[in-house]
């Protein structure tokens, strides 16, 4: 399957369409990792190791990690300009959790 770049495409789309696969973009944040997360926001993993003061080799770690302290996530997420907020949901309830 051939991949396009969508700045290649979207003279070809109508300003309806282009929004609608923005709005589509902007919701998939939601199921991004935290690589792809920085890659977006234009961050190198050695720009995010100085703001957190770790090593680039550690920023990679965290990356790869499948279970992170939320204080780690916290420190990373802030790192990119972000503020991170813990959901948990129940069926037709979320509720926002706060720290101690």
């Amino acid at each position: 399957m051939k991949v396009h770049r969508f700045g290649g495409l979207k003279h070809k789309l109508s300003r309806e369409r282009q929004d609608r696969i923005r709005k589509e973009a902007e919701d998939d944040l939601l199921e991004m990792d935290l690589r792809e997360l920085r890659e977006l926001l234009g961050k190198t993993q050695q720009e995010i190791a100085v703001l957190i003061e770790r090593s680039q080799g550690q920023v990679s770690e965290t990356e790869r990690r499948q279970d992170l302290r939320l204080s780690t996530l916290r420190s990373y997420v802030e790192a990119l300009g972000g503020e991170l907020e813990v959901i948990a949901s129940f069926g037709d309830k979320r509720i926002k959790l706060h720290s101690a």
